[in-house]
């Protein structure tokens, strides 16, 4: 099993499931701790770390989408407690239109949500936790809205990252909510074609994976060892599956965290205070990038919200992945296993500390 200092997200169209659709598949589980920093994360300490030079740049304001997941909604919502902390869902999704299609040949279509994050950020915002929600997960859809008006019925073992190709992004937010009991605070999406940009911007981002790899599928090739990936490897890196490990999607998931943290440190090295020029590039290419709700749909907004977590440090930061286990009529494809995941999210939803036991997944992967 190869291990890589970042991570990695892969192509497929949601046909390969975390069996990968060879019987069954066993991918990295939430042992793979060490910390997917977040896109969300990226975003938020970028504009903060760079401070007021940001309000210098409103056209920057442009970028950023906006998504009213409230209005979408409604009330049917878990109840905001008032010790819960701060909870944000970030998808990074992998869209094969427009500028993304020539990034991969345009062999896929559509889009889909590659990458799942429930940030959860304690009260008084000094550490914080991220659970990975594997795409393969079988899920409980709820009745939802598109952004036209029409209705979708609810419908039962739905693999999760379907829904937002299906239905939208606030459904994957209600799914979400849902599932879990947690009221979602805001929720944050990073578009890979601008991930791809970002990278570019800080000049690369450095991995060291301890054996080759070679997918035809992402269409990374690289040998054992540190390499510096510009946008267009960084890219195929976190999509690769195919030529690590056993292909899973389980373990892509370790893959992605580990990048993630590279990502962020490069972006922490960065001198964006001494560089007027280089922060600007950075947040152009970052915020293009973004879709929000629209309670974070600005500069402005982004910018105080990641001042109020100032305090949260990636030493800090952990992630865990979602408990799963096989299914037992598909095993290409994970459920949520009880009672850890029911003991997690409870822990998330009352602002308590994790049990051990709610961190550990009956999907081994083998390790």
């Amino acid at each position: 099993m190869s291990h890589v200092s970042t991570p990695s997200a892969d192509d497929t169209d949601g046909t390969t499931g975390a069996g990968g659709g060879r019987g069954r598949r066993r991918g990295r589980t939430g042992k793979r701790r060490t910390g997917r920093w977040i896109l969300l994360s990226l975003a938020v300490l970028v504009l903060a770390g760079a401070g007021t030079v940001y309000w210098l740049y409103s056209g920057i304001d442009g970028n950023i989408k906006g998504v009213d997941i409230n209005r979408s909604i409604g009330d049917d919502r878990p109840e905001k407690l008032p010790t819960s902390g701060q909870n944000v869902l970030i998808l990074g999704s992998d869209s094969r239109a427009g500028a993304n299609a020539k990034l991969d040949d345009a062999k896929v279509s559509g889009a889909r949500s590659d990458t799942a994050l429930v940030m959860h950020i304690p009260e008084g915002r000094k550490q914080a936790v991220a659970v990975s929600i594997p795409r393969d997960t079988l899920v409980t859809r709820p009745e939802c809205t598109k952004a036209d008006g029409t209705q979708v019925a609810s419908a039962k073992r739905v693999m999760f990252n379907s829904i937002y190709s299906q239905v939208g992004p606030a459904c994957v937010v209600k799914t979400v909510e849902q599932m879990s009991g947690v009221r979602m605070d805001h929720y944050v999406e990073v578009d890979f074609a601008g991930f791809k940009g970002l990278v570019d911007a800080i000049g690369g981002v450095t991995v060291t994976v301890d054996q080759d790899i070679h997918d035809s599928s992402s269409g990374l090739n690289i040998t054992k060892g540190t390499h510096r990936l510009n946008g267009t490897q960084a890219l195929q890196f976190v999509r690769t599956r195919h030529g690590i490990g056993d292909g899973s999607d389980l373990g892509r998931i370790g893959l992605q965290q580990q990048f993630m943290i590279a990502l962020l440190s490069e972006i922490q090295k960065q001198d964006l205070l001494g560089s007027p020029v280089k922060a600007y590039k950075i947040a152009d290419k970052l915020t293009a990038a973004l879709t929000t709700d629209s309670e974070l749909a600005s500069l402005t907004k982004l910018a105080e919200f990641g001042r109020s977590l100032n305090g949260v440090s990636p030493s800090t930061m952990e992630t865990i992945m979602l408990p799963v286990a096989y299914d037992k009529i598909d095993p290409n494809r994970v459920v949520a296993a009880e009672p850890q995941a029911a003991t997690l999210w409870k822990a998330i939803r009352t602002d308590t500390a994790i049990p051990e036991s709610a961190k550990k997944s009956p999907a081994t992967g083998g390790n």
